[in-house]
């Protein structure tokens, strides 16, 4: 059947008329937009198109900005926590965009010059660019420790930020080291932009509950371009008022750092990482030994220690992943600890104060928790007895072996990816 048929839908609070064209098909929407899909028990899919909309002005326009800032089917395409971040991740973008305006222009005021706030604008932009190159080369070797450990870097990348532009505020106060203090600024700078641009897609990824990555991407870019033209006119009308002396930039400078870093922070806490690396993996395995229940990335994100990852969880064994083989094993004994656990990718050394877990070069986030689970039963095993035992490592093995697969089925289900173990160094083994 083809041709144009009206509906109205009277069920809802402010009826809406659609004009029906039944020859497309296209994807299902959450929100009042002007194309729509309407799917009939007959399982035909019709292009649904708004001809009158008796909503409130105020109603309307809000529907729009959500259609244009935030993914497609939002709040149900995207996971929890999605709103507060976006709102500290607009508040963070604002105050650095307005920052920006204010260390360049001092910088001008440092180097003999006397800028009007909207070159100050637009030198800011070639400061930044220029030395991202810089910090590109600095930051290469460091991929893997981001891809382990995300939301640290990302906080990381901000403070480097601050750190420089803080350096650019204060360059006025002492102009015969122009040139080193400006270069210092930017080099930090430089090194906070690619740091935080390496980060940006594991944090988005977290959010994505329906393959929808580019749409989070796009809308999340939107939204970071709004503010950072609002901040960058906040920034122009500070610098040509109360921050036109250093007394000004010295008060609003800080406070605006201030801001700045508490933003980034509640929005990486906001993010609900669903990757392994060890701190996240010592947790999941720790919450599992003690309460018998799977946390989900959600009820992990606040409990992460997002400056000070890498400490140990008693709970959780007090497994340390990631030293080099060479620091864990004698050449001598490699072959007798491949031995404990043949058909495994792991290796496990149980020390006094620590137990050792190095992986094979091709393991899995599935392949670690078998390993973390097998320390942290046989560290529980040797405080019962209270002596070490030759059998222990066989006994938690065996342990291991009768929980794993209903731990690891329940531990999908909550959403966490295992296809994959970041480790954040690299210090792998192959035999």
């Amino acid at each position: 059947m083809n041709g144009r048929l009206s509906y109205r839908f009277l069920g809802l609070k402010y009826p809406i008329q659609f004009l029906v064209n039944t020859n497309f098909n296209l994807m299902v929407s959450y929100r009042y937009q002007e194309n729509y899909c309407y799917h009939s028990p007959e399982k035909r899919s019709y292009q649904v198109k708004m001809v009158d909309d008796s909503r409130p002005a105020a109603q309307r326009v809000m529907e729009s900005f959500l259609n244009k800032f935030f993914p497609s089917g939002y709040p149900y395409s995207v996971n929890e926590g999605y709103m507060r971040y976006t709102q500290f991740r607009a508040l963070q973008h604002f105050t650095s965009a307005a920052l920006s305006v204010l260390s360049t222009q001092s910088l001008l005021f440092a180097a003999g010059l006397r800028p009007t706030p909207a070159q100050a604008t637009a030198v800011s932009w070639i400061l930044r660019d220029g030395m991202q190159h810089v910090g590109k080369l600095i930051c290469s070797n460091l991929g893997a420790r981001m891809d382990s450990e995300p939301k640290r870097w990302r906080i990381l990348a901000d403070v480097l930020y601050d750190f420089g532009t803080g350096l650019e505020v204060m360059s006025p106060l002492c102009p015969h080291l122009f040139l080193e203090v400006a270069g210092l600024g930017n080099f930090a700078k430089g090194m906070a932009v690619v740091a935080a641009r390496a980060t940006r897609l594991p944090i988005y990824s977290s959010f994505a509950k329906e393959g929808n990555l580019s749409d989070l991407f796009a809308k999340g870019e939107a939204i970071s371009t709004l503010f950072n033209v609002l901040g960058l006119g906040t920034g122009i009308h500070l610098a040509s008022t109360i921050c036109s002396s250093m007394q000004g930039k010295l008060v609003v400078a800080p406070l605006l750092s201030v801001i700045h870093v508490y933003s980034v922070c509640e929005e990486m806490r906001a993010a609900p990482v669903n990757t392994l690396n060890p701190q996240r993996t010592a947790m999941i395995v720790a919450d599992f030994v003690k309460t018998g229940k799977i946390s989900s990335p959600a009820d992990l994100r606040y409990r992460e220690d997002l400056l000070f990852p890498g400490r140990l969880i008693e709970d959780a064994g007090k497994v340390k992943v990631g030293r080099s083989l060479h620091e864990v094993v004698r050449p001598s004994k490699l072959q007798q600890f491949k031995e404990a656990f043949p058909e495994e990718k792991f290796l496990l050394n149980h020390g006094s104060r620590w137990t050792d877990m190095i992986l094979e070069h091709n393991a899995t986030g599935e392949d670690a928790l078998r390993g973390w689970l097998v320390a942290v039963y046989a560290s529980d095993m040797e405080r019962l007895v209270n002596e070490p035992s030759a059998n222990i490592l066989q006994e938690a093995y065996d342990k291991m072996n009768s929980t794993f697969s209903p731990f690891l089925a329940e531990l999908q289900a909550k959403g966490w990816h295992t296809d994959r173990f970041l480790d954040g160094t690299g210090n792998r083994f192959a035999f």
